[in-house]
């Protein structure tokens, strides 16, 4: 591992993408902690907007409660692509675009943009109302007008969204990863040495200047983090695992040349639809309590909102089939076992045993079907666990359900990346014998 480490450092090319993608990453979490222009200082440390807004602020590292200039973070973007993907399932126009190669990917990614601004334009509009409508504590700085507030914020949020797309389309273009995905990343480990210093404030109170006996149980912590390295350890192995189909191509003579006569296989993931189906869902779950927030004198919304409190079993219960769902929805529209097959059939491949054209794409979708089915529940239990956890334990698992599937995920396929560059230079990898499987999706 060390020799890979320093083998990073001796490629000039994968050193200087590194440190390029570092310094941008740097230059995002500096934006978030950049007050928006007329808020009151004092008035955010008690600001906690609480409900859906939480769940939003994990996203973004914690710019949302600051009320910084990024505090929208780059969700717009993941919205406007999420929806351009859906669109193209369901429009001929964006389809035809989605098979023009190069030029395709070019005019898809302007309509992104697009709806990006679009999107994040609405969202800072909404959220400048809401924080103008904030009175306990007041976030307004004395002699600032609500409309005044509303027009600059919504101003910034905006620009702040777009120039976070920047950052993440340069990280991409020039730096090492995804560099969407790196944002969302940084964003979410960012509460990592917050967290980590609460947990010790319980066993040495007094290094921290606080009265007090220490107030956690050791063994309860070191198995804690046990089972937190097994449930890391298990979201890598199912995120990684395929199901190989076995294809083999028709030997064909052209001339005096012979073509074909391979063998190979079509990986399948048990996780196609990554994160999609549990972002869709958390935001559908979301979606009730913050409705139900606005009749608090109701005795019957007040029932009604326990029913949908993260510890609840109906909560649960309804969340985990909604993943499951999302799981199936979402895979159906990014992979077409029937495209699939005709191109196999073009190129004189088939899948022994099965015939070409139509039983190739039935048989397809059966396998992807039945393995899709374990990669859901299975992520469905992950995303309740830390619900089911925080209420058997008082330790605050900041990185359940989404964002540990996104850091597992992220951090994954950027090492895939660094493990090509030093592969192709002929420089040992990471793993034994300098392979690191790629992830299909």
């Amino acid at each position: 591992m060390l020799d890979s480490v320093r083998n990073i450092f001796k490629i000039h090319e994968l050193r200087q993408r590194i440190l390029f993608t570092l310094g941008l990453l740097v230059v995002y979490r500096i934006g978030g902690h950049l007050p928006t222009p007329g808020v009151d200082l004092k008035a955010i440390e008690q600001f906690n907007p609480g409900g859906l807004f939480n769940l939003y602020d994990l996203f973004v590292g914690g710019a949302f409660t600051k009320v910084t200039i990024f505090s929208l973070g780059i969700m717009p973007y993941i919205s406007a692509s999420i929806i351009i993907q859906l669109l193209g399932a369901v429009i001929p126009f964006f389809q035809k675009l989605q098979k023009e190669g190069e030029e395709g990917r070019r005019k898809i990614t302007q309509y992104t943009r697009y709806g990006t601004v679009l999107i994040a334009a609405l969202q800072a509009m909404g959220t400048a109302i809401f924080l103008a409508g904030q009175t306990n504590p007041s976030l307004l700085l004395e002699g600032m007008s609500r409309i005044n507030f509303i027009m600059i914020t919504i101003l910034t949020f905006t620009s702040g969204t777009i120039f976070i797309m920047w950052l993440g389309e340069r990280i991409t273009e020039r730096g090492i990863g995804n560099g969407i995905s790196l944002i969302i990343f940084i964003g979410i480990i960012a509460r990592l040495p917050q967290a980590i210093i609460d947990e010790i404030q319980k066993f040495f109170p007094s290094l921290f200047g606080m009265a007090g006996a220490a107030r956690g149980n050791i063994i309860k912590e070191l198995i804690i983090i046990a089972f937190m390295i097994v449930i890391v350890a298990s979201i890598v192995l199912v995120t990684r695992s395929q199901r190989k189909i076995p294809v083999q191509y028709a030997k064909r003579v052209v001339g005096r040349k012979v073509y074909g006569g391979t063998s190979t296989h079509i990986p399948l993931s048990v996780n196609t639809a990554g994160i999609i189906p549990i972002i869709f869902a958390q935001s559908i779950m979301f979606a009730p309590q913050t409705i139900l927030s606005f009749f608090p004198d109701s005795g019957f919304m007040v029932m009604v909102s326990t029913w949908f409190d993260p510890g609840h079993p109906l909560y649960m219960i309804i969340y985990g089939l909604m993943i499951i769902f999302f799981a199936y929805f979402y895979t159906a529209i990014v992979f077409n076992p029937v495209d699939l097959a005709d191109n196999m059939k073009k190129q004189g491949g088939f899948i022994p045993g099965i015939r070409p054209g139509q039983r190739t794409a039935e048989y397809i979708d059966r396998v992807l079907t039945r393995i899709t089915l374990p990669g859901a529940i299975f992520f469905a239990i992950i995303a309740i666990l830390p619900n089911i956890m925080s209420r058997m334990t008082d330790v605050q698992f900041y990185f359940g359900g989404t964002g540990l599937l996104i850091v597992v995920g992220v951090a994954l396929d950027t090492l895939q990346q660094i493990e090509s560059h030093l592969l192709m230079r002929h420089y040992d990898g990471f793993m034994k014998k300098g392979r690191m499987k790629g992830r299909y999706s």
